[in-house]
């Protein structure tokens, strides 16, 4: 295991500032957790969800990332976890804070099944996985999707449970017949440090088998994939915690003795909450690796879903509805990567800066990951077209980069049923990095985008949650927006843009009718 911490780049500021505030007190805090498929954050906040200067760390890990593949191994990212909490507490002086609350934010979508013993009979399966896409197929052919769609939010697609657990109970018939549970990585992780697995409705809510209108799993998919309820996690209730860490686990972290475990959120509803996004009057637009857009209101999840939209929940109150990207800035670091050499970041960023928009020639079908939303289409592939022979990298770049801002464009135009005029709240490492792409973004869609000063705000959104539902918060909506830069929409490039989002829905349509 020690391999893990080999290789990650770690950050952390000594924690001076907060030994010279709380010398000589012991205050309550919430131990706050973000595990995301390439690195896990943990940071300390106060009762009234202030972050705690100098009290934080991230590690990221290569050898840990969902990739291609879509799968790791959930021993090593259990032990990542631990050993980010180790270097948290190695760094912070005792006894000057009370942990009462963990929370945690998780990435949606992954499956992994245990057996008796509790030990992993599958990898960690995460939403790039997309051997089920055999699977997908059936499921449409053999159910009818739009009336399940509107009942559980979610397409048959290969990230979502249903086409993953046909695919291993038709092609992994001894896997299938060794597991008792199946749980998301957030399960697994309270199973080995607290002994419970009782999932929150806001993980459920993403796996694509949780009835959303009665909060429970849905009996009709449970018998047309012949999965028992019973190998399936409990639900939560809105106010349950896990309270006893398991004995190993207690023995190596004494700050958690007085913890409570809140059942874990989905990252992308901690991240709504934790720009601030809590309301139909902002929509949060992220590119990280993959991209995503999407609104949470509290609301009741609703009656007709658009086909390029899915609906999670945040908790039994509120609802996320928007459309996930599998390519963003994965798609940017692989082209740079591969194509542009001896250029650095500085001048990289000019030269994209420098191009005018869609004057490459080029089209780009950014699907190196596969299709989520709009299409959902699991067979979709990554293509560019148009190029020649003085095509240069940097506007195969950029054509990348556009063709990424069309596909939000999609997913905004479905959304602005449930959001019109909203504000559109930028994040992500992908955008902060280039402020040539978010200008991109703006142009394509037309609009005001404003780029969040916030750098984590995953970890604050389930901690803000999690105080909320403990009572020591009146309410995630006090905790506005922070903006650091607005990113005003050029006009006349916009109608460029929109000659080339036509040139590139046009030729999906071709492309996707022979697939």
């Amino acid at each position: 295991m020690s391999q893990i911490l080999d290789e990650v780049v770690e950050r952390f500021e000594p924690a001076t500032e907060l030994v010279s505030v709380m010398a000589g007190s012991k205050l309550p805090a919430i131990l706050g957790l973000d595990i995301g498929t390439s690195g896990v954050r943990a940071a300390l906040f106060d009762a009234q969800g202030g972050e705690i200067s100098n009290a934080s760390i991230r590690v990221n890990s290569r050898s840990l990332t969902l990739g291609a593949g879509g799968f790791i191994d959930a021993g090593l990212l259990l032990e990542q976890v631990a050993q980010t909490l180790d270097a948290l507490f190695a760094k912070l002086y005792e006894p000057i804070l009370r942990i009462e609350l963990i929370s945690i934010s998780c990435f949606w979508h992954s499956l992994v099944g245990i057996d008796d013993a509790e030990r992993p009979t599958t990898p960690l399966l995460g939403w790039s996985d997309t051997r089920a896409a055999n699977a997908t197929e059936v499921l449409r052919t053999t159910l009818d999707e739009p009336r399940l769609h509107a009942r559980t939010g979610c397409r048959f697609h290969p990230s979502y449970w249903p086409a993953k657990l046909l695919r291993l109970k038709t092609e992994e018939p001894d896997t299938w017949r060794r597991t008792t549970r199946w749980l998301s990585f957030s399960e697994y992780l309270a199973l080995k440090f607290f002994g419970e697995t009782a999932i929150s409705i806001s993980m459920a809510s993403a796996t694509g088998l949780l009835n959303q209108q009665s909060c429970k799993w849905d009996a009709e998919l449970l018998r047309a994939l012949e999965v028992p309820v019973q190998t399936l996690p409990e639900i939560a209730t809105p106010t349950q915690t896990f309270h006893k860490l398991n004995n190993d686990y207690a023995a190596r972290w004494s700050q958690l003795s007085e913890a409570r475990l809140f059942p874990a959120i989905g990252d992308g509803a901690a991240n709504n909450i934790g720009e601030g996004c809590v309301s139909a009057e902002t929509v949060a637009l992220m590119i990280g690796t993959s991209g995503a857009m999407r609104m949470l209101v509290e609301d009741t999840p609703p009656a007709q879903l658009p086909s390029a939209l899915w609906c999670y929940r945040a908790d039994r109150n509120r609802v996320v509805i928007g459309g996930a990207l599998s390519d963003g800035g994965g798609l940017y670091n692989l082209i740079r990567d591969s194509l542009l050499y001896g250029y650095d970041s500085e001048s990289t960023e000019a030269e994209l800066a420098r191009l005018q928009p869609d004057s490459h020639g080029l089209t780009v079908l950014p699907f190196w990951l596969g299709e989520r939303s709009p299409g959902w289409n699991a067979n979709a592939r990554g293509g560019i077209f148009g190029m020649t022979q003085t095509t240069r990298p940097i506007e195969i770049l950029r054509a990348a980069m556009e063709a990424v801002a069309y596909r939000f464009a999609l997913v905004a135009s479905a959304l602005d049923r449930f959001a019109p005029d909203a504000k559109l709240v930028a994040s992500g490492q992908a955008l902060r990095s280039s402020p040539a792409w978010t200008q991109i973004v703006a142009d394509v869609l037309g609009r005001s985008l404003v780029l969040s000063e916030r750098t984590e705000a995953s970890t604050r959104g389930a901690a803000l949650l999690a105080l909320e539902a403990a009572g020591k918060i009146d309410s995630i909506s006090d905790f506005p927006v922070s903006v650091a830069t607005t990113f005003e929409p050029d006009l006349s490039c916009h109608e460029r843009y929109q000659e080339g989002l036509k040139r590139q829905q046009q030729l999906y349509d071709r492309v996707m009718a022979k697939t």
